[in-house]
């Protein structure tokens, strides 16, 4: 099995540059803007640039376990876009899906 891992001291290619967070495990999805665009990431920075994209999807890669994908897609749900951002989330593209469904009763 081929594991790719961010070499010590970088970050996958889905991490946004203002995010501080480091890279937690192997590089194992994919993420998908509406446009095909995309980078590859470990799960922790899959979700986090999923939560940010309109229209994004995610595919596990060949080598990643059973459910990355849908682990990924299940966190991303939850994390605000830009999530590294401070500052007062007043409209629905500013919050989390989650917190979208429980303002409006969904």
């Amino acid at each position: 099995m081929v594991v790719n891992t961010p070499p010590t001291g970088r970050r996958c290619p889905a991490t946004h540059p203002e995010d501080p967070t480091p890279c937690v495990g192997p590089v194992v999805v994919t993420v998908l803007d509406r446009f095909n665009a995309g980078a590859d990431g470990c799960e922790h920075h899959g979700a986090r640039l999923l939560a940010s994209l309109d229209g994004g999807r995610v595919y596990a890669r060949p080598h990643a376990a059973p459910g990355t994908a849908i682990r990924v897609f299940q966190a991303a749900a939850g994390i605000r876009p830009f999530c590294w951002l401070d500052g007062p989330r007043t409209e629905p593209s500013q919050r989390s899906e989650i917190e979208n469904r429980v303002r409006h009763g969904h």
